[in-house]
């Protein structure tokens, strides 16, 4: 008996997939996820601009994600003119990260995820029962936009981060009212991982091994090696490691890590990096009786939880700096490529760019978190599908996309990217 299960839309993701399964006698025959998003060619529309241009058009691969781009994007620049930023101008980079993962975690997790878990088809149907939750992913939200932009001067697509430092700096005014900020809303960040924490989880390990930026000294952001267990890398030497490829079925590209399948993302970081937690939220990992490392997926739902503890913690430390006025330092051009890679919501972006004498982009690469986390997202639904396989079609299909939603993948910004030179 051969059974089809086809998802021609599947809900509550940042963008447009899709998922045809077909089942003979109980084994998986065909698995095929994909991404049905229009072929984007950001990299191409980079080639040709000038070095401080780059970061303002990527921001508009994603609106979740703006911020990480723009960050990602001027990284690869200064890394490619060989310009060390200042430590004041590297801090503020940070906040602004923090702040869109604060946003975008609280998003993913009470309005894409948390409703699979209450039987509920969206969070507003769930609104009626549920407002006190809602309310508290609403107020991690509102913080998240508001140190965005106080930093970025608008809540999406900054404007004032750039090449060379910030063309505007926060206020000492505006630092410190974040912080009495952050301090007010840490108790919802807290709430939010003791309600994830009691969520049941399948029994389910993935096949695919973790990769995410370690840094010696912190909980790593913007800097660092692309670790796993058994391999750890320089970013700047990528390629040598990762192999992107795309495949007629999807308009997004496949990442391998030396053709293996591997994860990026909050599960990845607290596997690497938990030592560096704040103090709240280890303490909140220990009450969760997660064992680290772990390799199931559906964990990275309260591994997010966890990470906005952590976020705020590391948010409030940085509010506490002084302000010094610094002007935007014009960098001295030269020739080079430069690779910016950083932990974003969903696991480590990377931005590549070749630059001229004149400071002129001639070769672009972007490789995004869920075009890392595709295949091993895909060959996840292959292996825990049979277990599955004697449930209604309904509850299939629910557990299906409940796996897919645990890595919070943006399809959209998945979309065919593709490495393009221009001479």
């Amino acid at each position: 008996m051969t059974q089809d299960i086809t998802l021609n839309h599947i809900t509550k993701i940042e963008g447009h997939a899709k998922l045809h399964l077909q089942v003979e006698k109980g084994v998986i025959q065909v698995c095929e996820l994909s991404a049905t998003e229009g072929a984007r060619y950001f990299e191409g529309i980079v080639l040709g601009r000038k070095y401080n241009e780059a970061s303002e058009i990527t921001s508009r691969i994603c609106g979740i994600c703006s911020c990480a781009h723009v960050i990602a994007s001027i990284t690869a620049v200064e890394k490619a003119i060989g310009y060390k930023p200042t430590e004041q101008t590297r801090q503020l980079r940070v906040l602004l990260t923090l702040g869109e993962r604060i946003r975008s975690h609280a998003t993913h997790l009470y309005f894409l995820a948390l409703p699979d878990y209450l039987g509920y088809e969206s969070a507003l149907a769930m609104a009626k029962d549920y407002k006190p939750q809602l309310q508290v992913a609403l107020r991690l939200m509102q913080l998240g936009n508001k140190i965005i932009k106080v930093l970025a001067a608008r809540d999406l697509h900054p404007v004032s981060a750039t090449v060379g430092g910030w063309l505007h700096l926060p206020s000492q005014a505006q630092l410190d009212e974040l912080k009495l900020d952050l301090e007010r809303v840490k108790p919802d960040a807290i709430a939010t991982a003791e309600l994830f924490s009691k969520l049941k989880q399948p029994k389910f390990e993935t096949e695919g091994m973790w990769f995410s930026l370690t840094d010696p000294d912190e909980y790593a952001v913007l800097e660092g090696n692309f670790c796993s267990p058994k391999h750890c890398f320089d970013p700047q030497h990528y390629k040598d490691f990762m192999r992107e490829y795309h495949v007629e079925s999807s308009t997004a590209n496949f990442v391998v890590a030396e053709d293996h399948k591997y994860f990026v993302g909050a599960l990845a970081r607290l596997n690497n990096n938990h030592k560096f937690l704040s103090k709240d939220a280890k303490l909140m990992l220990e009450k969760s009786k997660v064992k680290l490392p772990s390799k199931n997926p559906f964990y990275n739902n309260l591994s997010q939880a966890i990470e906005v503890i952590h976020c705020i913690d590391h948010a409030i430390q940085v509010c506490g700096m002084k302000i010094k006025p610094e002007p935007v330092e014009q960098p001295q051009l030269r020739p080079g490529t430069g690779v910016g890679a950083v932990e974003v919501p969903r696991g480590t972006l990377w931005h590549e760019y070749t630059l001229n004498e004149q400071g002129v982009i001639t070769k672009a690469n972007i490789v995004t978190p869920t075009a890392q986390n595709l295949l091993n997202m895909q060959e996840d639904i292959r292996q825990f599908v049979p277990s599955i396989l004697n449930k209604p079609r309904e509850t299939i299909v629910l557990e299906v996309e409940k796996l897919i939603r645990s890595y919070d993948p943006c399809f959209s910004c998945s979309a065919h990217f593709l490495e393009v030179n221009w001479e």
